[in-house]
C-alpha cells in the first residue's frame, strides 16, 4: 500500500495565502516537511528533534537574508 500524505500548511505561512510556506503531514516513523516552493523535496524528522526547532525559531534563532 502506498502512502501518500496529507499536507497541512503552517500557521506561520506567510500571512496565509501567499506562495511561501513551510508544510507538514504525518508520515510512516515520522514528520515530514517541506516548502511550498519545492513541494518534490520533503524532510524527514520525528516529533523530538522537531520540537527542538520549532523553539529554536519561536526564541528568534533563525535569521534569513535577502
Amino acid at each position: 500500500m502506498e502512502y501518500t500524505p496529507r499536507w497541512q500548511k503552517s500557521t506561520f505561512s506567510d500571512g496565509g495565502e501567499g506562495d511561501t510556506c513551510v508544510e507538514i503531514a504525518t508520515a510512516p516513523g515520522g514528520i515530514a516537511l517541506r516548502e511550498s516552493t519545492t513541494p518534490a523535496t520533503h524532510l524527514r524528522t520525528t516529533p523530538t528533534p522537531l520540537a527542538g526547532l520549532l523553539l529554536h525559531i519561536k526564541a528568534g534563532g533563525v535569521r534569513t537574508t535577502s
